[in-house]
């Protein structure tokens, strides 16, 4: 399906700053270069986008995150807003996956550019990587994020150790209150095989204000310890 990376043991993996809301701070980060920026197509979140998404460098890919939207509305919201991929964050299944997938095709015809999709899974004390199977033919990538009272953006974060046990070849984002203060605890993870199928670092409300924008300083700080696997060497 869509093209991507996977980083082995002792790589980096690769970027996604979320909820991105504000055309000027929309712009603003992407100056930092992510590779990928998600934008929140849910009316109730508090990063729900309601402005047009400002031109930015085609190297970043944009992601649409939705909860329980119909496959028409998603596809619909892809084409506005050309957008490269979604991330599907409530309780969809497999099915539901297949239908949004198929929703594309039917509406692209001959055309068809493949769309990403990412499904995110809600991470507690503990998680049974079984249910992960069902959607390996739809998916490009998993994402694990920690279970809250809201889908996403709640700024805690679960034990990465679970992951040891992930049985999946497909790649995942790890998302779920990662930001500066997790520096060191993401290293020795990234230094770890279960991070072997880490693609995708997923951030969002650590690095944010007051009004739900990014800080842009605290996330170029972070992007390049990323990029220095987070050494002072």
């Amino acid at each position: 399906m869509g093209g991507y990376h996977i980083h082995t043991p002792f790589e980096t993996p690769t970027l996604k700053v979320c909820g991105m809301r504000v055309p000027e701070n929309i712009s603003a980060v992407a100056a930092l270069k992510p590779s990928y920026m998600g934008f929140i197509f849910w009316e109730p979140s508090k990063r729900y986008i309601q402005n047009a998404i400002p031109k930015i460098d085609s190297s970043i890919q944009k992601i649409g995150v939705f909860v329980k939207a119909s496959p028409d509305f998603i596809v619909k919201t892809v084409q506005e807003n050309d957008l490269q991929g979604v991330q599907l964050h409530g309780g969809e299944t497999p099915e539901d996956c297949k239908a949004v997938l198929e929703a594309w095709k039917k509406q692209t015809g001959a055309n068809n550019t493949p769309l990403m999709l990412i499904k995110a899974f809600s991470v507690a004390d503990e998680f049974d990587f079984s249910v992960l199977s069902a959607y390996e033919a739809y998916c490009d990538f998993f994402l694990f994020d920690t279970k809250g009272k809201l889908p996403g953006g709640n700024g805690y974060t679960f034990s990465w150790e679970l992951l040891a046990a992930y049985p999946s070849n497909t790649p995942y984002f790890l998302s779920g209150g990662i930001g500066l203060a997790q520096a060191t605890d993401l290293a020795k993870f990234l230094e770890s095989k279960a991070s072997k199928m880490c693609a995708v670092i997923d951030v969002n409300s650590t690095f944010e204000t007051e009004d739900y924008t990014k800080n842009t300083q605290d996330l170029n700080l972070f992007i390049n310890a990323l990029k220095n696997r987070f050494s002072t060497k």
